[in-house]
């Protein structure tokens, strides 16, 4: 049934697609009849997926990923449609158009997208005002930010300052997003010398946990610096990975992908070297360090997989996009299935057992 609705709403610009969904979920989750029925059909709800990560209760370990819910506006809406939590943003302090449509663009051959958004949102003001107005009782949410356009390097991160500041009191936690490959020079600051300044600030800002968000395009060694940075910062955790610049081994034909142009690539293409990434951001930080694993997870044995590589928390975007409503609950239901199976008497039981079954 989704395969084909999923059809027809690829016959409409995809930026059209998603305002037109995304008004549908806040619609039928706005009132609580709705919120409790839409609940009723998407939550797994199994008291084995609960767990408890750097001080949050989280009912359920996937989360939907930031990108999609760039205001805050549904924050109220992603509980009920089955996700354990909701990451809003990329927010920026100041509000910003983003860059020039077309921006966003499927390649359904490969289940993927690529986007070069551009951090377009209201602002953090307008953020942390929604986010003000959240109903009491819902999953947590994480406040993803990121630097804006117009803000040279060196003055990141004063900028980044004033989103924690004005979001922190707001959220569950807050994500440092220095690793979208669409706001000029914003991959530069992952190095440790730029990095460390916008941490810090960030820490200074706000009370709440702190994690930072990656790419999969840095080097070996770049991974296991942000990794040490984070240890030697007390953050809470990080985020791995964001979307890739890479178009390599795709189904999608060559000129088609050329003709999308910049951007960002994620879902199924982006998998192997974000659980790549997991696997040597846990041997490195082993349980020092929470680690939440986002890029390509469509199934219920990928989830597994990355929890049993070190994941604490999982997000998805692009998986939510393809696999339709009932995604998030089929995740969650296969989760809890394997874990009773291999005898774990919870989730946490299981982060990273690959790695402490060959010490």
């Amino acid at each position: 049934m989704y395969a084909l609705l999923l059809k027809v709403m690829f016959l409409l610009p995809p930026e059209r697609i998603h305002h037109l969904a995304f008004g549908a979920m806040k619609l039928a989750t706005r009132f609580a009849p709705g919120r409790r029925l839409t609940g009723t059909l998407l939550v797994s709800g199994d008291p084995i997926l609960r767990t408890r990560v750097f001080g949050v209760d989280f009912p359920a370990p996937l989360g939907l990923a930031a990108g999609f819910d760039k205001n805050a506006e549904g924050a109220d809406a992603w509980g009920p449609l089955g996700f354990g939590y909701a990451e809003i943003g990329t927010v920026t302090a100041q509000a910003q158009p983003g860059n020039p449509a077309p921006r966003l663009f499927r390649l359904p051959a490969d289940r993927a997208l690529i986007n070069r958004m551009g951090f377009n949102n209201f602002g953090a003001a307008a953020a942390a005002d929604h986010l003000a107005h959240r109903l009491p009782g819902g999953v947590p949410i994480g406040a993803n930010i990121g630097k804006t356009k117009v803000i040279e390097p060196e003055d990141a991160a004063s900028d980044y300052a004033i989103s924690a500041k004005l979001l922190g009191p707001l959220a569950d936690f807050m994500v440092v997003n220095v690793s979208s490959p669409n706001t000029p020079g914003l991959r530069d600051l992952q190095a440790v010398t730029s990095l460390r300044p916008i941490l810090q600030a960030v820490l200074d800002a706000v009370t709440v946990p702190v994690l930072v968000k990656i790419a999969p395009d840095l080097s070996d060694e770049d991974i296991d610096a942000v990794a040490d940075l984070a240890v030697e910062l007390g953050l809470a955790g990080i985020v791995a990975t964001n979307t890739t610049i890479r178009r390599d081994g795709l189904a999608t034909p060559a000129a088609t992908v050329e003709d999308c142009g910049a951007g960002g690539l994620s879902g199924p293409p982006v998998a192997d070297r974000s659980l790549e990434v997991l696997r040597r951001l846990y041997a490195r930080v082993g349980d020092k360090v929470v680690l939440i694993s986002v890029g390509g997870i469509e199934t219920a044995d990928q989830a597994w997989e990355r929890i049993l590589a070190g994941a604490s928390l999982l997000q998805g975007f692009t998986g939510f996009i393809y696999g339709g409503p009932l995604w998030a609950r089929r995740i969650h239901r296969g989760l809890a299935d394997k874990l009773r199976a291999h005898g774990y008497a919870s989730l946490s039981d299981a982060v990273g057992a690959e790695h402490k079954a060959r010490a």
